[in-house]
């Protein structure tokens, strides 16, 4: 029984070692890709980028080091871009880092190296590692990094960063720290020692800072050890600076769309740990098959291989090929032989003209129902295949055996049930609470990987010129769209039902009831049960349930829900409350969530049916805003929810229409930086605000710009910000009329705010402008250009760079009072 544990459990860390290639569809590679593949195959050798963030990585040269030095190349990001803003919607926090994971692996698969993570949830910006250390759980991030080293075994590590202020953000620096000590603690038997179960100490050879010059920052010098990576590789048809544009292009939630480079270009480096590079990154590492014992055979084989090739007819290269698997098979278990045999089997597929992969007729389905699927193999190649067998999920032998007719498609459909076991479409790391800056994992064998491990998979059996191979696809769900025409998704596994609240926060300011709704799902024929509110204490749902039947999959019905406090009273008060959905004698919780992007693949996740309950002494006047949209955020919808109408606001509108109907206009966050239109508008909007209007302008990065004069005064932009959201807060004028209507408010205001109270805040504001508050980090000077506020004319212009885009939708109760004053001018 041990044994059986071990060798399952070595068999999902072959597959974490090697990447989930083996269970994703058949790579499409052509002649010259295989051609490539060959070369590779001859190189022992294997570099991990070390940084925080998805940007961070150097795409030129991890292309450089993947398809060209042909190593083994992984990038290991320290977080998945959480905290960082979008510029291509609305999602925040862990669902952006959904978003920017998938860019990542984007990244990868065109620039050709590997994806890894730890545990490490990006909180917004850190000025210094002090702060980072203090919000990270350091102790499992480094374990974490730890691991994939041990797992990776990396000849060389290469940081983005340096461990000083160079670095320019505090999880930058403290990424380089990191790695400096994961480097020495990887080869210590005596850390970690229940890795060891899995791995093996690991100690690389060196690792080195890859130097820059950005940011007004130069840190390379002609005496460092430098490379040219600019070259040309002639079977990709591009150089590394075309590839690197194409791979950094896929951080669109960034906006970092980059053009191609050309020609020569150098990366420089200094050693950190280890000794110095001369000739190459790898010196003293042997990268050929004499590394490991009984390779020179194999290293002659792969050799034959590459020159024998004809591009003409790969498949003549698959009897060199099999004699190299049967080789490497007959070595012992060791890292270089996982991989090769995994490299070696690709190549055999994509010689052969191999492809397989499977399907399920429909995008969702349920633990315990029935779905359609289909298994398709052809051989396209001249190289006798043998289909053994085939087996989908709790159907073994679904396919039975048979010759492969040449570039004939068989298509096995089968109906299977779903096991009753199977986990639902979420996130391995989102699974469970966490707190701020570290997620919580569960299985830490499933630590490192981009994302989950398929949940269902077929299992094919082949026999090429006789050897017997197994494979393994993931079922998916693929379907035609008449303008994009054949596309795969990720099949999703769901709850029986799930419950979306129209409203994710909930604001009561006095005893008046509230309607909650509640949109139900069937994602299964045939659910029925009941569906209610858990609440907290001081607040009542009526009806208490409410009984629902579903008769077919997809069906939709919404609830609605009374909800009142119990009792009067001004209070603040935050509280959470959930959806409980009976089914079938068990009780269910999801919501549903699906994030789609035209450059990702669709996401979808079931994070918990629940919403914020607020209670906060809350006064508005007015009631009709106009809104101009920025760059995503959820400010509009917080509005709503505490009684404003708000109206997005068109060219026409703008130009053409009657602004002086609204009490106020705000324009989303970096509107002036990503919306070319903002010059043309902004000579009416200071006429709107001239004639007695309220115009309030969230916050924008200082560059680029769409336009300078921003307000009806000067004032600049800088990159100051406070990070920490409980840096004590400053009146400066406590008798200023914005802080006492319609709420009176105080320092108390700013206590619950997430993530940072403000980023890039104003400078060299002209003295028409009232400055309202000052506030600093630990050990800096007070930064006063948080918030402006002018009389122009008869009305009021406001410049504001504090984060209400975080803390609205996060129900923070002071945040509303602020910006409700803020765009609340008394009328005369």
């Amino acid at each position: 029984m041990i044994q059986r544990i071990y060798t399952a459990l070595t068999m999902l860390l072959l597959l974490l070692v090697t990447g989930t290639a083996n269970s994703q569809p058949t790579p499409v590679w052509n002649a010259a890709d295989i051609r490539l593949q060959l070369k590779k195959l001859d190189t022992l050798g294997s570099v991990l980028y070390f940084a925080a963030h998805p940007d961070d990585e150097n795409t030129r040269l991890l292309g450089y080091l993947a398809k060209e030095k042909l190593y083994r190349t992984g990038y290991l990001s320290l977080t998945r871009g959480d905290g960082g803003q979008n510029l291509v919607g609305n999602e925040q926090g862990e669902l952006l880092g959904l978003i920017r994971t998938q860019e990542l692996l984007a990244a990868r698969r065109i620039d050709g190296a590997e994806q890894f993570f730890t545990r490490a949830q990006d909180f917004g910006f850190s000025k210094n590692p002090e702060e980072t250390f203090s919000i990270w759980d350091t102790t499992k991030i480094l374990r974490d990094a730890v691991w994939i080293i041990r797992k990776f075994q990396p000849d060389v590590i290469i940081c983005r960063f340096p461990a000083d202020s160079r670095a320019g953000h505090g999880h930058h620096t403290a990424s380089a720290i990191i790695a400096a000590k994961a480097f020495d603690l990887a080869a210590d038997p005596n850390y970690a020692p229940d890795q060891l179960k899995y791995v093996k100490p690991w100690q690389a050879k060196r690792l080195l800072w890859n130097t820059f010059s950005f940011g007004g920052n130069v840190t390379t010098s002609e005496d460092q050890y430098k490379i040219d990576v600019g070259v040309y590789n002639p079977l990709l048809g591009k150089g590394f600076g075309e590839i690197a544009a194409e791979s950094r292009s896929q951080h669109k939630s960034q906006g970092f769309g980059v053009a191609a480079t050309r020609g020569s270009s150098m990366e420089y480096f200094l050693t950190i740990k280890g000794s110095n590079p001369s000739k190459e990154l790898l010196d003293g590492v042997d990268q050929s098959w004499n590394r490991i014992n009984g390779g020179k055979a194999i290293g002659d084989l792969v050799d034959k291989a590459i020159a024998t090739y004809n591009m003409d007819n790969p498949a003549a290269s698959v009897p060199t090929l099999l004699a190299i698997r049967k080789a490497i098979q007959q070595l012992p278990e060791g890292y270089w032989r996982t991989q090769k045999l995994k490299e070696t089997e690709q190549l055999i597929l994509a010689c052969a003209g191999i492809w397989a992969e499977a399907y399920s007729a429909e995008a969702t389905v349920v633990p315990g129902y029935k779905m359609q699927s289909s298994i398709q193999i052809i051989n396209r190649g001249n190289v006798p295949v043998k289909l053994l067998g085939a087996d989908l999920p709790g159907v073994p032998n679904a396919v039975t055996a048979q010759d492969l007719q040449n570039n004939k498609l068989n298509t096995f459909p089968q109906t299977i049930t779903v096991p009753v076991n199977t986990p639902f479409s979420q996130p391995y790391w989102l699974n469970a609470p966490h707190p701020v800056g570290t997620y919580t994992i569960q299985d830490p064998l499933l630590v490192g990987n981009p994302e989950n491990i398929p949940a269902l998979q077929a299992t094919i059996r082949l026999n090429i010129d006789g050897q017997d191979f197994t494979l393994q696809r993931p079922l998916q769900y693929k379907y035609t769209d008449p303008v994009k025409g054949e596309l795969y998704e990720p099949l999703v596994i769901a709850p029986p039902v799930t419950g979306n609240l129209t409203n994710q926060v909930f604001i009561f300011t006095g005893a008046q009831s509230q309607e909650a709704t509640v949109k139900m799902q069937a994602m299964a024929e045939g659910v029925k049960g009941e569906i209610s509110l858990k609440l907290p204490a001081g607040f009542v749902a009526t009806p208490a349930s409410q009984s629902y039947a579903f008769s077919q999959k997809g069906d939709e019905q919404e609830f609605h829900f009374t909800i009142k406090p119990t009792q009067a009273g001004n209070a603040t008060k935050v509280d959470t409350f959930s959806v409980a959905m009976s089914n079938n004698g068990k009780v269910y919780t999801d919501g549903l969530q699906r994030i789609s992007y035209d450059h990702i693949p669709v996401i979808t996740l079931f994070p918990p049916a629940q919403a914020r309950l607020v209670t906060v002494d809350l006064k508005h006047n007015g009631n009709n805003l106009g809104y101009i949209p920025g760059a995503g955020d959820m400010v509009a919808a917080s509005l709503r929810q505490v009684g404003y109408k708000v109206t997005e606001l068109t060219e026409k509108d703008i130009m053409n229409g009657n602004l002086a109907q609204y009490d106020a206009i705000i324009a989303g966050v970096r509107a002036y930086n990503i919306n070319p239109r903002m010059k043309f508008w902004q000579t009416r909007l200071m006429e709107y605000v001239k004639n007695g209007g309220t115009y309030l302008v969230q916050y924008n990065v200082n560059s680029p710009l769409v336009m300078t004069n921003l307000g009806p005064y000067p004032f600049s932009l800088s990159r100051d910000r406070v990070t920490d959201e409980k840096a004590e807060v400053k009146i400066l004028n406590p008798a200023d009329p914005v802080l006492h209507y319609p709420n009176d408010i105080n320092t108390a205001d700013f206590n619950g705010w997430v993530q940072e109270l403000g980023l890039y805040y104003t400078t060299s504001a002209d003295k028409a402008y009232d400055k309202l508050f000052a506030m600093s980090d630990k050990g800096e000077a007070p930064l006063d250009g948080s918030t402006l506020v002018a009389t122009y004319g008869k009305g009021r212009y406001v410049y504001t760079s504090l984060s209400f885009f975080r803390q609205l939708p996060a129900g923070v109760p002071g945040a509303y009072r602020l910006f409700v004053n803020l765009i609340s001018a008394k009328k005369k």
